[in-house]
């Protein structure tokens, strides 16, 4: 069964080495949280805020040994002005075993606000810098 899982992260900057490090925490902890290994990872859309043009936020993932051909779709979020700024947005589509309930979400750092129903409090080990 094809099941999706959302997640999002801000950056504090847009430059290149934040992007990247940030895209990788956000996809390696929806990972971590969901129990997955690579081969379930059927394919990922990652959006940016217009304020990110520095890197491809996908580019750490496919960097990556097992994702090196994953089908990763990247694009630009609708500019709204309300919106979270320097914020990374993922969508996995993941295969999981026939009957799992239990998809975690994962929203780090600023995008926490994103989605307060869904937020836990207790991603310390994996939510570096918290404060941007």
């Amino acid at each position: 069964m094809i099941r999706g899982i959302r997640g999002a992260i801000t950056v504090e900057n847009d430059i290149e080495p934040e992007i990247s490090e940030a895209s990788l925490i956000l996809f390696q902890t929806m990972m971590e949280k969901n129990q997955l290994s690579p081969p379930q990872v059927v394919t990922l859309f990652i959006t940016a805020t217009p304020d990110i043009h520095s890197a491809f936020p996908a580019r750490a993932i496919r960097e990556q040994e097992p994702f090196q051909r994953l089908p990763i779709l990247c694009s630009q979020e609708m500019e709204v002005n309300s919106a979270l700024p320097r914020c990374i947005r993922m969508l996995a589509l993941v295969e999981v075993e026939e009957g799992k309930t239990k998809i975690e979400p994962v929203y780090l750092r600023q995008a926490r606000s994103l989605r307060k129903d869904l937020v836990e409090d207790n991603y310390e080990k994996s939510d570096c810098n918290p404060d941007y």
